[in-house]
């Protein structure tokens, strides 16, 4: 490059081509890189339609930094000499599209509506990218920022690269490490968008990716585009070296830009009681049929999710009951999972969501001690469940009168040890394996008026099959209510009275 006046720290400095800087040190900075720039390699690549600042990415013996967001397009191609006289050519860079970074670096981009947009500077791409994380009504105050960009700019720039090598192999500026767009659009456009967004950038739970894609292979130009870097990969793998500039072709349409949101899950824990021996713990849709009257899994969801105004939840509970069996006692342990929330409910808005189902007309499920919670709740439920007691009780008819040595029987029962196959009414969604679980306890109530029915309170270890375990599932269960008396043993309702989890 020529040896034009330098600005300098202070006073304005009349810079090449009318531009003026008013002594600010990252725009001399810039300006002075764009100076020690090859000439030669700077003209071929303004002739073949790479942008300015891919220039910067690819010529400059400095490294790409965000310096160069803090000077306009129109300032580095000025700087660069690109104008028609000295690229040979009758179209001004500044009315193409990158064919390197097919116009991502030059704020080019076809929005949502396929419509051409331009930005010549950071500040109003990044005013855009603002309005559109806005619209989304997230709440955060730091961020991570995420680009995503199409695997045809990575051949693009091989190319360009092999074609610069087989003209400058000798210098020492190809050697260097080449920083990606990628890289180079986050350094343009972090720091206004952090001042735009009022927030810190970090390793956040909330994200913003900037998503490009390429244009419809229905465009022309995008098209030949396509072809002619499968065709010089083609050329690479079997060793030929013959690009010339008649290998690029022109790109006639930018990326599509989209911009998504996106926060890492929230989690809210409570306990839940299920009244009914109709309501499912989860959605229970067969044939398009729904199975029961509800489900906890739809009640509980469906009223924290609007009050995260989340995208959608997923419920997890410690165990679970059939839908036949009523959870009462202390409720069940749950997590909801609520996935790209746009804010947390505060503890007020929790107590009104446990009122509203407490409160419910039906009363199908009720819920207690709900709460956010970190996402370490996860590992913790997990590790609970694994240790975890249940008490139940069942209400059981035997085919003989009840007699009082049955009463001591029972009762003298402690940490009874078990073996359950896997039960016949499950044995079409569960591996066939036999299980070893152990009774704690057991007693006894009787039902005045009625010989042959009595009450069963019992406490267990995680994971037995409590109907199995009184009338035996055909012998897979043993022993079982019915061979510890000595008859036929049969379960009519099961309540979940207290579900202890390892703290508990």
């Amino acid at each position: 490059m020529s040896d034009e006046t330098v600005p300098a720290g202070g006073d304005s400095v009349s810079l090449p081509n009318g531009l003026v800087s008013h002594g600010d040190s990252k725009t001399r900075r810039v300006y002075e890189t764009a100076r020690s720039l090859h000439s030669g390699a700077v003209k071929d690549l303004l002739s073949l339609g790479v942008c300015e600042r891919c220039i910067f990415r690819l010529v400059a013996v400095e490294a790409f930094d965000s310096d160069v967001s803090s000077v306009s397009t129109s300032a580095l191609r000025s700087w660069l000499n690109a104008v028609d006289d000295e690229t040979g050519s009758s179209e001004s860079s500044c009315s193409r599209i990158c064919i390197v970074c097919l116009g991502i670096l030059q704020f080019v981009f076809s929005d949502a509506e396929q419509k051409l947009v331009k930005a010549d500077t950071s500040s109003d791409y990044v005013a855009r990218i603002t309005d559109l994380v806005k619209q989304d009504r997230h709440e955060f105050d730091s961020f991570g920022l995420e680009v995503s960009v199409p695997s045809t700019i990575t051949d693009n720039e091989r190319a360009v690269l092999s074609y610069l090598k087989g003209k400058y192999s000798d210098e020492g500026w190809l050697q260097r490490d080449k920083i990606s767009v990628k890289d180079a659009l986050k350094f343009l456009v972090l720091d206004p968008l952090k001042a735009s967004l009022g927030a810190q950038s970090d390793s956040s739970s909330f994200h913003i990716r900037l998503t490009y894609s390429e244009a419809s292979d229905e465009a022309p130009g995008v098209s030949k585009t396509t072809h002619e870097s499968k065709r010089r990969k083609t050329d690479a793998e079997n060793g030929s070296n013959s690009i010339s500039e008649n290998s690029f072709e022109k790109v006639y349409e930018p990326c599509i830009f989209s911009v998504h949101c996106n926060k890492m899950p929230i989690f809210f824990s409570g306990r839940y009681f299920k009244y009914s021996r109709n309501v499912s713990q989860s959605r229970w849709i067969i044939d398009d049929e729904r199975m029961g009257e509800a489900s906890v899994e739809e009640i509980l969801g469906g009223n924290i999710l609007p009050a995260c105004l989340g995208d959608s939840y997923k419920f997890h509970a410690a165990g679970r009951e059939d839908i036949d069996v009523r959870m009462l006692g202390s409720g069940r342990p749950f997590l909801i999972e609520v996935q790209n929330s746009r804010q947390c409910p505060s503890e007020q808005s929790l107590k009104e969501i446990e009122e509203k189902i407490n409160n419910s007309e039906k009363k199908l499920v009720g819920v207690k001690d709900l709460k956010c919670i970190g996402s370490q709740c996860w590992a913790m439920m997990r590790e609970g469940e694994a240790e975890k007691q249940k008490q139940y009780v069942a209400l059981v008819w035997i085919s003989r009168p009840l007699e009082e040595k049955d009463f001591n029987s029972i009762s003298s029962l402690k940490e009874l040890k078990i073996l359950q196959k896997t039960p016949v009414r499950v044995l079409h969604r569960r591996s066939p394996l036999d299980r070893e679980k152990i009774i704690h306890w057991m007693k006894v109530d009787k039902i005045k008026g009625h010989s042959q029915y009595f009450l069963l309170h019992l406490c267990t270890q995680a994971g037995t099959y409590i109907k199995e375990f009184v009338h035996g599932d055909l012998g897979r269960t043993t022993p079982s209510m019915g061979s510890i008396l000595g008859c036929r043993a049969e379960i009519i309702q099961l309540d979940v009275t207290d579900v202890k989890m390892g703290d508990s």
